[in-house]
């Protein structure tokens, strides 16, 4: 019985170390058996996802979960996520994964698992009506929009109390597109958010520019997944790494947000 469990063990490393991408089962067998993987993308999170004119599903992380699909050969179902619900629908088992914009952080890294970073995001403080910030001093006395639950409104949270900041109104909004429309209606002058995400509400509001001030951070995004996931997180790792060198999640991103990835995609601050 051991003589059997340890040459299982030993031909499933050896699948892995040859660049297949056969392992262990769990979801990733799931996933084949049902010829299908539901995966959870922000919608409302342009350009990382976001419906066109004709009702079409796009975006990086749009495109980045077809390639998924693809390479699984099986059927993608998307479901539409919030940064405040990315997390419960994986627990709730509503998602298989998350391509949501959706930084790897050491909190969240308590309650899910995530794959190697396949893109990066921002988080900088943004202003409106030429108001300028140089230092977390200048929002003092000022309302800050930010989507609850995303790594911004966890930041600015942080900073805020780190630095001693005096009479600052963190006002917090279910998703970026309801925070984005109070920014540009004029009910917060301040806006934590992702300097990519800011050109397609800039080229729809040109009288009501959406300014990036001061970044604050860079962090990493990762495909979310549930914790105990080894052979689909053995799986998403070694897709990640292969899609970067093969340029394609490279090529994605610039088309979608304009910048290159950073060389380096493994040490990001």
């Amino acid at each position: 019985m051991k003589l059997t469990a340890c040459l299982t063990t030993f031909l499933a490393t050896i699948a892995l170390g040859t660049g297949a991408y056969a392992v262990k089962a769990d979801d990733l067998a799931k996933i084949k058996e049902n010829k299908s993987i539901t995966i959870g993308i922000d919608l409302g999170q342009a350009p990382f996802g976001m419906v066109d004119g004709q009702m079409k599903q796009v975006g990086s992380d749009v495109a980045a979960a077809e390639l998924l699909a693809k390479d699984l050969g099986v059927e993608l179902k998307v479901v539409s996520v919030s940064p405040a619900n990315r997390i419960p629908y994986l627990m709730t088992n509503k998602v298989n994964a998350v391509i949501a914009s959706f930084s790897i952080t050491d909190e969240r890294k308590k309650t899910v698992d995530f794959s190697a970073p396949y893109a990066v995001i921002q988080a900088a403080v943004s202003t409106t009506g030429g108001l300028k910030v140089t230092s977390l001093k200048d929002i003092e006395g000022k309302e800050v929009a930010v989507t609850r639950g995303s790594t911004n409104d966890q930041i600015i949270t942080k900073a805020v109390t780190d630095e001693g900041l005096k009479d600052v109104t963190i006002v917090r909004y279910d998703d970026n597109a309801t925070a984005t429309n109070a920014v540009v209606s004029g009910q917060q002058s301040v806006y934590v958010v992702a300097p990519s995400l800011l050109a397609p509400v800039n080229a729809a509001n040109p009288s009501k520019q959406v300014e990036p001030q001061l970044t604050l951070k860079t962090f990493p995004l990762g495909i979310g997944l549930r914790k105990n996931q080894d052979a689909f997180k053995a799986y998403l790792d070694k897709w990640v790494a292969d899609n970067l060198a093969n340029g394609k999640l490279r090529e994605i991103y610039k088309t979608y947000h304009n910048v290159d990835l950073p060389e380096d995609m493994t040490n990001i601050n």
